[in-house]
């Protein structure tokens, strides 16, 4: 029997989930997976891929993201802002899951060496949220207007190690890591006079070295590597690289970029394949024998967690989940959240249910109509904005006659003679009367996702489980 990706997910499932086995489980599955005595060694690979797989992820998300001489599209050079000007249309292909409710300002910055000093303008009010990760993922500092308001405000970013004192009127922000991606967001409807508007206040943000700080600064042209491969998708370059590699780069991430206290025990046990923090990856103690095996298996078992993992919760054919952007010692929704939604927020800024399948587990299909149906005082409560955003099979918007890729208030929604409202899922207009509720569908099989930024803490609230996700019902069914 061979040991391939249809009989670890099938036939291991207790195994992928890390449930404990007894010995004679556990011996045969070594003689299945033909490891002899080495299944233990085996799975605490599998163990320790699956907690560096947000470190290894970021840093080939940023170097593929900063490897530009200036600003451009949605790359920019290390400590230089990126400005997203418009929404993509329906030919974007960047990026799986494009939104078309905030437009970006985003950075990637270096703060081993000193700190850099974010300055935010006044947003007169406007939503935005600016979340800092550090290189595990973890969201360690999140300004915006839930935190802390919408006047203008500036931040030293500090690195792990950066002791010092700030110039007057500058918060210090340290980070855990020296890599930091500041992803920040700023809603906007979309409308000419409203781009400008944003377009006014991205223009800004400034983001300079401590050293600059009040002074005349220029930011260094970008230096260009040109063997990184800037057309392959991050997920497949990360998932491609045999555990050598891997775990050598690694290593070498975690030497800048440490391991919470909190992982002791965790970092405690890698060390027997040659995982040690502030050295270089060991590969002599990384058997051979089953070493190609590790990324296919632990890829797997990341996976493996939308389905098992009782923090991911399933209503109404809707999936998601509230345990994002701090993750404690949970590395395999760590790792999850990495592979399907790099960059996550916290939940009190965001919560992102998607549907793949209706509540009868039937896949969408634009040959069909549906309607969602929220009562009246019952649609999404969400005190920043919610949205539902339609995407083809391959989480991409969807060319339409009205351009309209996502629905929310900001359409003027119609309410119904009793207050509630229906939106309209299909493929053509449903009248003219019912347009401003439309959101069209392809042809073909479609997703939706709803976002809610800054979701209510107040019941209802879908962070407690008292406002439910309504179905999305089929007409006719």
């Amino acid at each position: 029997m061979n040991f391939t990706r249809r009989s670890v997910t099938t036939g291991g499932l207790s195994l992928l989930a890390g449930a404990a086995l007894g010995g004679a489980a556990r011996a045969d599955w070594s003689d299945i997976a033909g490891l002899g005595e080495g299944l233990d060694d085996f799975w605490l690979a599998t163990d320790a891929y699956v907690y560096g797989y947000p470190l290894v992820t970021m840093e080939m998300t940023r170097r593929i993201m900063t490897n530009v001489a200036a600003p451009e599209g949605n790359r920019g050079p290390m400590g230089q802002f990126i400005r997203a000007r418009e929404y993509p249309n329906a030919s974007f292909r960047d990026v799986t899951a494009p939104n078309a409710d905030t437009l970006y300002t985003t950075a990637w910055i270096d703060v081993e060496k000193e700190p850099w000093v974010l300055s935010i303008p006044n947003m007169k009010g406007r939503y935005f949220l600016l979340p800092m990760l550090d290189g595990w993922t973890n969201v360690f500092q999140v300004p915006g207007k839930r935190t802390t308001g919408t006047d203008a405000q500036t931040y030293a970013i500090t690195g792990p190690g950066w002791s010092g004192t700030l110039p007057a009127g500058v918060k210090e922000y340290k980070s855990p890591t020296s890599m930091v991606w500041v992803l920040g967001r700023i809603y906007c409807t979309g409308t000419p006079e409203d781009y400008a508007a944003v377009h006014a206040q991205q223009d800004q943000f400034k983001l300079v070295p401590l050293s600059a700080y009040g002074k005349t600064y220029t930011a260094p042209a970008g230096k260009v590597d040109p063997t990184i491969d800037m057309k392959t998708a991050v997920r497949e370059q990360v998932n491609r690289m045999d555990a050598v590699a891997y775990f050598t780069l690694l290593a070498q991430l975690m030497k800048a970029n440490p391991p919470a206290a909190a992982d002791a025990p965790a970092l405690a046990r890698f060390a027997k394949i040659g995982l040690v923090p502030g050295k270089d990856f060991d590969a002599s103690k990384l058997k051979a024998d089953f070493a190609k095996r590790i990324p296919q298996v632990a890829f797997d078992r990341i996976m493996l967690q939308f389905k098992i993992n009782k923090d991911v919760q399933h209503i109404n054919g809707w999936n998601f989940t509230t345990k994002t952007g701090l993750y404690g010692t949970d590395y395999l929704m760590r790792a999850l959240i990495t592979a399907i939604g790099l960059g996550a927020n916290r939940p009190q800024d965001a919560v992102y249910p998607t549907s793949l399948k209706d509540a009868r587990d039937d896949a969408y299909d634009g040959a069909n109509k549906y309607v969602i149906h929220f009562d009246k005082g019952h649609t999404p409560p969400a005190d920043g904005f919610w949205s539902i955003t339609m995407y083809d099979a391959g989480y991409f918007f969807v060319a339409n006659p009205i351009n309209r890729y996502s629905i929310s208030p900001r359409q003027n929604l119609k309410s119904n003679p009793d207050g509630s409202i229906d939106l309209y899922i299909q493929k053509d207009s449903p009248g003219a009367d019912k347009e401003s509720n439309w959101l069209p569908a392809p042809a073909g099989k479609f997703i939706l996702m709803l976002r809610m930024y800054w979701p209510s803490e107040n019941a209802p609230s879908i962070l407690d489980g008292t406002w439910t996700i309504p179905e999305v019902k089929k007409v006719g069914a």
